[in-house]
């Protein structure tokens, strides 16, 4: 792991070299220092912002993943969620001919109950086990598609959507870009066909995840707007499904916004998510099911305002953010949520030139979500950047005790 940044570089000169472009070229592109690019290429700066990082690659013409080597695990055992991965792959492939499923598929009502144990499984950052859920699933609902007609039929799309979402997610945790976009294409051909009026904003939703990948940001604000007016009436009605899915979308554009550097507009999508989670907390009657299960609550707010700083490199704003947030309400998040809170803080206290706080909180994003946190980049790249802090911080005492005992002499 301590010799990531350096390969990192190397793949990004290798890159470079390729396109025939001057390490000034990129750097103009990147808005930064020739020097910079050189020491980024000599493994001596590391990439730290997600934003950054798929700036680099969308300029070099890779997918992300290539930069950095992900997927990291290199065992056999740790590799066996490939397996599932291509049986999911061959199942959204065939999503238009006649599924191959023995017997006779469940009604809607319990294949959504199945839906609940991914819920859970997404909760715990247990990426693994959602990859093996999801074959099996998938060909289930489409036969139900396939042999059932009217609200049933629209039902089992509704749920096969659901999947595309989970696969989407597990897929861009554990670094599988291929299943990234296909289950992202699925996810809106059967969002159209499921007849729930949010249904296509949630594909638009995994679409903005995906443009940011190429540092598309002006795109995914625009896809972002597009879903928000496409769920608007409902979201004006107060359905809790729509408010779910319009906050959760305003948390995307504001994502977004920071990393195009537009910050008086992140600001103002961080309020406006704030607005709709008071909104759904204060709704009357039971709670809806999130069928479309999106983490969306004041919690989640806060701890985007958080990414947001960060993104906007406001480490210090990030720190007093998380201050004014009440332990309870981070504790209420689930496990998947609060690991990429604390690898947050971990970044916040490393750029504050704290690295004991670093660590404290990367050791509990890693105790939170171990899973999903050895295989975030960022995760990795804040490791090694205490590693290296303290290796030289180490290296300098024992020159100064050195000198002192006249070690040379």
């Amino acid at each position: 792991m301590l010799e990531e940044a350096e390969e990192i570089g190397r793949r990004a000169r290798r890159a470079r070299l390729r396109l025939g472009m001057t390490q000034a070229d990129l750097a103009a592109a990147l808005g930064k220092t020739q020097g910079w690019v050189s020491k980024m290429e000599r493994g001596h700066i590391e990439l730290d912002r997600v934003g950054l990082l798929n700036l680099l690659a969308s300029e070099l013409h890779v997918h992300p993943n290539d930069l950095i080597g992900r997927p990291y695990n290199s065992s056999p055992a740790e590799n066996q969620w490939q397996v599932s991965a291509a049986a999911i792959m061959r199942e959204l492939r065939r999503y238009d001919l006649a599924p191959v499923f023995d017997g006779t598929p469940r009604p809607a009502g319990q294949l959504w109950q199945e839906t609940t144990r991914l819920h859970r499984l997404r909760d715990a950052a247990a990426n693994v086990a959602i990859m093996q859920v999801l074959p099996d699933l998938f060909r289930e609902a489409r036969a139900l598609a396939e042999v059932s007609t009217g609200h049933e039929q629209e039902e089992a799309y509704a749920i096969y959507a659901v999947c595309c979402k989970f696969a989407h997610t597990a897929a861009h945790a554990l670094g599988h870009p291929e299943l990234v976009a296909m289950a992202c294409e699925r996810a809106a051909w059967s969002a159209r066909l499921s007849a729930d009026p949010v249904m296509p904003a949630v594909a638009d939703w995994m679409r903005v995840w995906d443009m940011w990948a190429t540092a598309d940001w002006d795109d995914s604000i625009a896809l972002s707007d597009k879903a928000i007016r496409s769920v608007q009436q409902e979201y004006d009605r107060g359905e809790p499904l729509a408010v779910r899915a319009w906050g959760s979308l305003q948390l995307r554009a504001a994502v977004s916004a920071a990393r195009a550097g537009r910050k008086a507009e992140a600001k103002d999508r961080i309020k406006h998510a704030r607005g709709a989670a008071k909104r759904m907390t204060e709704a009357v009657g039971p709670p809806v099911y999130d069928r479309h299960s999106l983490t969306f609550s004041p919690g989640n707010v806060q701890i985007h305002a958080i990414s947001v700083a960060l993104e906007m490199h406001e480490q210090r704003e990030a720190l007093s953010i998380n201050r004014r947030t009440s332990k309870e309400l981070v504790e209420s998040l689930p496990n998947s949520r609060q690991g990429h809170h604390h690898m947050d803080l971990a970044r916040a206290w490393l750029w504050d030139g704290n690295r004991d706080k670093a660590l404290k909180e990367l050791e509990k994003a890693e105790s939170t979500a171990p899973q999903l946190v050895r295989n975030h980049p960022i995760a990795r790249s804040t490791l090694r950047s205490i590693v290296y802090a303290e290796r030289a911080s180490t290296r300098e005492k024992l020159r100064r005790m050195s000198d002192r005992f006249h070690l040379d002499g």
